[in-house]
């Protein structure tokens, strides 16, 4: 099931000056990770395709934790727009 994802209205100079946010590229990564999801459900052989996905789900992960650990409060705001589950803490 693919999962509903929140609209991002930027206009091309904000996307400009807040290009390099970790918060913009956890989007981007969630874009891809449905996109990804739904060829799959087509294609349920495409092993190239799953590589792809595990990887784009271990950047989005590692850049998770990074927010996390750097600020809090950002961290909650942008999982809850996404509606990402909260990974687990080792």
């Amino acid at each position: 099931m693919i999962r509903n994802l929140c609209i991002l209205a930027i206009s091309q100079e904000e996307k400009n000056k807040i290009g390099g946010s970790v918060e913009l590229k956890v989007f981007s990564f969630t874009n891809k990770i449905g996109r990804i999801t739904s060829h799959l459900e087509l294609h349920k052989k495409d092993d190239l395709s799953q590589r792809d996905l595990r990887k784009i789900f271990g950047k989005r992960q590692r850049l998770l934790a990074y927010l996390s650990k750097k600020n809090k409060v950002r961290y909650k705001k942008l999982i809850s727009n996404l509606s990402i589950r909260e990974s687990k803490t080792r």
